[in-house]
């Protein structure tokens, strides 16, 4: 009998953000850019994931004394292609994020590593790789 499928690492991620119609309108750019949709949506959150499938990131309203994590956290998105980690910057940053490493090549990481940085508007470190 073969051994179970051992799972993927995590199962979800959740952010809380200060302003949910201001981050569903930043998401929704910058996802679709990857190519993940909006799974779900409530008054008190949305869900994103792949087109079909269950969420991964989901954002809650957050309570007013919570803060973005600082220095030394990131999420990393895997796109399908450079061109992709190039529109997810453009959404980014034409939806209210902030630049933190224009698209390119990041040779530090690994010879095919293709990457850009943002900040989401509450302050979330972003990332799109290719590799």
């Amino acid at each position: 009998m073969a051994a179970p499928a051992t799972p993927p690492m995590l199962g979800h991620l959740s952010f809380g953000v200060s302003d949910l119609g201001r981050s569903t309108a930043f998401y929704d750019a910058v996802m679709a850019a990857l190519g993940f949709v909006r799974v779900w949506t409530s008054e008190k959150g949305v869900g994103y994931g792949e087109p079909g499938q269950e969420d991964k990131l989901n954002l809650f309203t957050r309570p007013a004394d919570m803060r973005a994590p600082g220095a030394g956290f990131h999420l990393a998105f895997n796109a399908p292609s450079p061109a992709a980690v190039d529109a997810f910057h453009a959404a980014a940053l034409a939806t209210g994020g902030t630049d933190c490493g224009p698209p390119g090549p990041r040779p530090l990481y690994g010879p095919t590593y293709y990457a850009a940085f943002v900040l989401d508007p509450d302050g979330y470190k972003l990332e799109a790789v290719h590799q």
